[in-house]
């Protein structure tokens, strides 16, 4: 193809040249083929980008599949229901509401939630028991919905371009499969450092508040859960938690209010009692979590290995340096926020706890989990589901 651009693109511009100058001619026509060699490189980019709903799907899997294998999936079926049921009212009012969503409990005291490409919305044991109600439920899961219906993960990725395959090779099936599982290891290291920039998580908080309030639920729920883990942090000075790139508490929470008022969201059920009667357990203290830093280390390690390839390493460093940059200019202009929220410096009793200090203080992201890696499998009919909804504003 390129080679058939090439020659009809030199044979009118020969035309045209009519009796100019041999050296002009091939000048014109270095120049013509050189834009075309462009041109090719970057509808291969483009290409290789272009990622498909099915392979957005194969993306989320690989992705929930080592968040499983890290933190365990927690094995009670009565209240992955009942996630399930929340999550499915908010997804069915979301942009996408035929993804096939799935909604996962981690089985883990980190206070925690995950959002993989496809509709893989994962949340830990630990922030169920430090919410309340179903209205702080619907505020994080709504949140979590908007990253994977805006494609945040994957955007982010186009957008860093540390990803490449070499463009004459990168159509084979083989290494379609393998670009892929490299995105995967790239989506991952976002989702699981909670590397999102601010305008992707004012935008789920924005979105995902909507449509918390479209289905009944208090808008308000989403900024009851950011000031509960505020106050769960106060004595910390460092990074902790979920939403690491989160903009300052205080600034969310003004722009969670100015988007109430603005769009006039009114809904006011919290559905507290029915919350209360599935999610009987509370969060544990900071200082209780038994952290497996070795493991979360582990697998960052080796997902950033198999990305450090030579034709990346180039892309990798200048991404390095601008992302170090760049986090010190956010951490200047707005603090942290839901996904690594302030935390003060605290006596650290033992070597693991040690060790989460050492790579940067983050005891609810290292936080240990739990055995059971296989995710459990609910069924929800339209009934239960349209039961369920009828009883948010009990």
């Amino acid at each position: 193809m390129r080679t058939t651009a090439f020659v009809v693109g030199a044979s009118l511009v020969m035309l045209a040249m009519g009796a100019a100058p041999a050296h002009a001619q091939l000048g014109a026509l270095g120049k013509i083929k050189k834009g075309a060699d462009k041109a090719v490189e970057g509808k291969q980019k483009f290409d290789d980008y272009n990622i498909t709903d099915q392979e957005e799907k194969e993306l989320g899997d690989q992705v929930s599949l080592k968040l499983r294998d890290h933190f365990g999936v927690y094995q009670n079926e009565a209240v992955t229901k009942y996630v399930t049921l929340v999550g499915s009212a908010l997804a069915q009012s979301s942009k996408h509401p035929n993804y096939d969503w799935k909604f996962i409990v981690l089985d883990t005291d980190g206070v925690n939630a995950y959002a993989a490409p496809g509709g893989i919305v994962h949340i830990t044991r630990g922030l169920l028991g430090l919410m309340k109600n179903e209205a702080e439920l619907a505020g994080v899961l709504g949140h979590e919905i908007t990253h994977v219906t805006e494609k945040h993960t994957v955007n982010a990725i186009k957008q860093s371009k540390g990803i490449s395959m070499a463009s004459e090779t990168a159509g084979g099936s083989d290494l379609r499969k393998e670009f892929l599982t490299r995105m995967a290891a790239a989506a991952f290291n976002k989702i699981f450092e909670g590397e999102f920039s601010q305008k992707d998580e004012n935008e789920s908080d924005k979105i995902g508040v909507q449509v918390a309030n479209k289905v009944g639920y208090a808008p308000t729920g989403l900024a009851d859960v950011l000031k509960k883990i505020d106050a769960r942090n106060s004595s910390r000075q460092d990074r902790n938690g979920m939403f690491a790139s989160h903009p300052a508490i205080k600034d969310r929470l003004d722009s969670i209010d100015k988007e109430i008022k603005a769009d006039k969201l009114t809904a006011t059920a919290t559905a507290e009692s029915r919350y209360k009667q599935n999610i009987t357990f509370d969060a544990k203290p900071i200082t209780e979590i038994a952290a497996d830093v070795e493991g979360a280390a582990g697998l960052a390690a080796g997902d950033k290995k198999k990305e450090d390839t030579k034709d990346t390493k180039e892309a990798k460093d200048t991404k390095d340096k601008d992302t170090k940059d760049k986090d010190t200019k956010e951490q200047k202009k707005s603090g942290f926020g839901l996904s690594s929220i302030t935390g003060g410096k605290q006596a650290q009793n033992n070597q693991q706890v040690a060790s989460a200090g050492a790579r940067g203080g983050v005891p609810d992201r290292d936080a240990k989990g739990g055995p059971n890696k296989n995710a459990l499998t609910v069924k929800i009919t339209p009934a239960e589901l349209e039961a369920f909804k009828k009883g948010i504003a009990s």
